[in-house]
């Protein structure tokens, strides 16, 4: 019998295999079940470091190689050049040749030293040019200074504050040009001056410092550069300032220049001859000259190497990441020195057998082996990992799932529920016609451009919708259904059909008016329109609405209960059935199993026509626990009520200790009985061979050897002890710890679960309210209006109601029905039959891992 159909219902039906891969391939093997994406490599061997690993030589080499593709993209994202997206490229998920990985490796190191060495010249180029403009500039502005002939001014600045410098200097003669003359200049005289640029920031401090420093022996001249100066190690724009200083002596000019450069100003040289600066100004101009000719081309060339490069990038670091993953997999593999072969153990879809068989068998016949890879299925009892296939509809319902846990292995997967369950129960909070057309709409556009939007970068939000448009899709459509139920379109009504209600004739206004039923007749769907408007319509919905939510979360766990029920069948556990899943659900139904029933009994009396007021549901349910068997008259549903609340307390009651003490005792008697009769116990379970192969039929592949010789054979051959989880013993205390807290939690979330499923009534009305209140507040005001104003405030009032509309009832109430039905299904439904305890399978496949490292950048 061959493996079962692999459905949504369950997890895919799993094996762990044992392949035997020669060494020559081992590299092409693992890339073609990466192509694959259906096979999850374990480990064998954890107790190795990560240098003593087979393949840890090429995983550097290749480490180093993608230290250089980020390099490079770092280097291209500088300098704003586009990068060719991933999808341009074809069979992208192909596997590299040796070759190839070769020939980038070599090629990468080539481009590095070259961009390197490019990029180095042109940092160089950069600091150059900022020197020479510097310098430029203090040679305009201090050359300003000088030729303004400024040596009076020094004397008379340095005399009002008593500093000695230049105190023998009186007025000398002076030149057309501002030159001393009588043969004494400023070195004639023994001072000196310091020139350079310094940030302007740092100004302050620097005058502070030199002042307290030297006691005032100093004149110092600044002046502003207009322009910024930019950083060519960050491309920082820094204002700077040109300064110079004047002093006596050469200790005073030495300690000058050191607190300059404490302070990260750069120092110029600037001759006090103006010829001689002139000079010094054109030589700077024809060297900042060249260097812009020779910094253009340098840039030039860069900007071509990386734009070339940029044009392979993506596939380059594709190819690297891919070529990494493989040999990271070879790792998990054991070596056979003797044999030269690879072994490796993997989990992997039975149904998928055939498909990886045919894929190692091309890989055979591609590279010319004789020797065949070998794929044996192991028997094992460790659990396997849980595998939901999914595909773009059902992928989204199912990360919503495994976001709260990872199903057991084979155990019902709560996805495929929730498809139908999670956007209904959306649906009844949001329920809007109008604005789930929105939704729908917006869904079905993104579906509509799928494949233009999966190659776009979106931003998170956006993303986000995105990758739940299906879940959109549903949400608008039972969003659109519900509105029609609730007659809600925009927090307006539609008139479908008929009234069922109908009005006086004659009344006055202001006049408290009564509706009458129109005979036989009733609205045939949802609710009638005539309600909206109505004094008490509020009354009238919330009352209709609480109820439904109490329907509506009975169904929901009670489905959910059933699933236990499921899973107890499928791993043949008759406890969990008589000891768990039937007191339970006898508990569950004798209560609000009980109450449901009253609703529906109380919608369907006449208590018009009987002359009755209809009774309390809320007092009903209260004193069936507070006064068993005592219903007053005018709270009586049915005749017989109090003989049946008290029965349905009684077996509550009764399932409690059920609950609480069936599933230990029976555990504890299975585990005496089986001591009794000298069977193993739980935790001595035996090993299987890795190595027994078994024909379709049943039958070992030994031909006529004795089993003994045969299990000899095969445990000489079992490369690792493959059944790893094992089991603690019976202990009957914490069996007995375990069931009582899950008694109390059932009992208690029975009463909790089913009042918060009251929060489909509170969002539904918050929707409802808050969609009446934006259509009053904008619409509903400049609809009052006349004449041209109207006209204007009916357009301008429309947009803003439409833009709060989005952004307000779409989005924000949207998001929060949305995280109020997660919450109902991972709380209160999932509780009742999923532990959330399983094991992820994690294949190893291409595609995810190129999906991840898209995510991540």
């Amino acid at each position: 019998m061959g493996p079962p159909k692999d459905t949504l219902f369950r997890s895919a039906d799993m094996c762990l295999t044992q392949l035997y891969i020669a060494n020559e391939i081992g590299r092409e093997v693992v890339s073609a079940l990466g192509e694959v994406g259906e096979v999850q490599f374990r480990d064998l061997n954890t107790d190795t470091t990560a240098f003593q690993k087979t393949f840890t030589q090429e995983i550097r080499r290749l480490d180093n190689v993608e230290r250089q593709l980020r390099y490079f993209g770092s280097q291209i994202e500088k300098e704003s050049i586009p990068v060719r997206p991933q999808y341009e490229f074809s069979n992208i998920l192909a596997a590299p040749s040796a070759s190839e990985i070769d020939e980038l490796a070599d090629n990468s190191e080539r481009l590095e030293q070259r961009v390197s060495s490019l990029y180095d010249s042109y940092e160089t180029l950069k600091k150059r040019e900022v020197e020479l403009t510097e310098w430029r500039w203090v040679l305009t502005e201090a050359g300003g200074f000088f030729d303004r002939g400024d040596v009076e001014e020094i004397r008379q600045s340095t005399e009002d504050d008593d500093a000695p410098l230049l105190r023998d200097v009186e007025q000398q003669p002076r030149g057309q040009n501002g030159d001393t003359t009588g043969g004494q200049s400023l070195s004639g005289m023994n001072i000196g001056f310091v020139a350079g640029v310094i940030p302007r920031s740092r100004i302050a401090a620097f005058e502070r410092i030199l002042w307290r420093t030297l006691r005032g022996n100093l004149y110092m001249n600044q002046s502003e550069i207009p322009k910024p100066i930019v950083d060519p190690t960050n491309n920082e724009e820094i204002q700077k300032n040109v300064f110079v200083i004047f002093a006596h002596g050469k200790e005073i000019l030495a300690k000058i220049r050191k607190i300059s450069e404490s302070l990260g100003a750069d120092l110029y040289s600037v001759d006090e001859n103006s010829e001689l600066r002139r000079d010094q100004v054109h030589e700077v101009n024809s060297r900042l000259s060249d260097l812009a000719s020779v910094l253009r081309n340098t840039k030039n060339t860069l900007d071509a190497e990386l734009t070339q490069i940029a044009r392979s990038l993506a596939a380059w670091l594709v190819v690297v990441r891919k070529e990494k993953a493989v040999y990271q997999t070879l790792n998990r593999c054991s070596y056979d020195q003797a044999r030269k072969t690879l072994i490796a153990e993997a989990w992997c879809p039975t149904n998928s057998l055939p498909l990886i068989k045919s894929t190692l068998q091309d890989v055979n016949d591609r590279a010319g082996l004789s020797v065949p890879t070998i794929v044996n299925q192991i028997k094992t009892s460790k659990t396997p990992p849980t595998y939901n296939k999914r595909n773009k509809f059902t992928e989204a319902f199912q990360t919503i799932i495994d976001a709260y846990g990872t199903a057991k292995y084979t155990e019902v997967n709560p996805g495929l529920p929730t498809i139908v369950t999670f956007p209904f129960l959306f649906a009844v909070m949001f329920g809007d016609m109008g604005h789930g057309s929105l939704m729908a709409l917006a869904a079905s556009a993104m579906i509509y451009w799928e494949k233009p939007l999966l190659k776009t970068k979106l931003n998170e939000l956006v993303s986000m919708a995105f990758y739940g448009r299906y879940i959109m899709l549903m949400m608008g459509v039972y969003s659109i259904f519900t509105g029609l139920l609730y007659n809600d379109i925009f927090s307006k009504a539609l008139t479908l059909f008929p009234s069922q209600w109908h009005w006086p004739d004659d009344f006055s206004t202001g006049q408290s008016v009564e509706a009458n039923l129109e005979g036989s007749y009733r609205y045939p769907f949802g609710l009638d329109w005539n309600w909206h408007g109505t004094d008490n319509e509020l009354l009238f919905s919330n009352s209709l609405k609480m109820k439904l939510s109490i329907l509506l979360g009975w169904a929901h766990m009670t489905f959910s209960l059933c699933l236990s029920y499921i899973n107890a069948r499928h791993f043949k556990s008759p406890i969990d059935i008589w000891g768990n899943f039937v007191p339970g659900m006898v508990f569950f139904q004798s209560i609000f199993g009980y109450l449901v029933f009253t609703i529906i009994y109380k919608w369907c009396v006449d208590w018009i026509a009987i002359k009755k007021q209809p009774p309390s549901l809320l007092n009903m349910l209260i004193y069936m626990f507070l006064q068993p068997g005592t219903v007053a008259e005018d709270e009586k549903l049915y005749s017989g009520q109090e003989t049946v609340q008290v029965i349905l307390v009684l077996v509550a009651v009764i399932c409690v200790p059920i609950l609480l003490l069936l599933k230990p005792l029976y555990l504890r008697w299975e585990h005496n009985r089986a001591r009794a009769m000298g069977y193993r116990g739980i935790g001595e379970t035996s090993r299987f061979s890795a190595l027994d192969d078994e024909n379709e039929d049943g039958n070992t592949m030994n031909g006529g050897r004795d089993s003994m010789g045969s299990d000899r054979e095969a445990a000489a051959m079992v490369t690792q002890d493959i059944g790893d989880e094992e089991h603690e013993e019976f202990e009957f205390s914490e069996v007995m710890i375990h069931q009582v807290i899950h008694t109390i939690e059932f009992c208690l979330n029975c009463v909790s679960h089913t009042a918060s499923y009251l929060r489909l009534w509170a969002l539904s009305l918050a929707h409802q309210q808050l969609s009446v209140v934006l259509w009053d507040m904008t619409l509903g005001n400049a609809f009052g209006m006349t004449g041209v104003l109207g006209v204007i405030m009916v357009v301008v009032f429309f947009y803003v109601w439409f833009f709060l509309s989005i952004a307000i009832l779409c989005v924000m109430e949207g998001t929060s029905a949305m995280l109020h039905s997660l919450r109902l299904h991972w709380v209160e439904a999932m509780s009742k039959h999923f532990m959330g305890d399983g094991i992820m399978f994690q294949p190893f496949s291409f595609k995810l891992l190129l999906e991840e490292e898209e995510n991540e950048g």
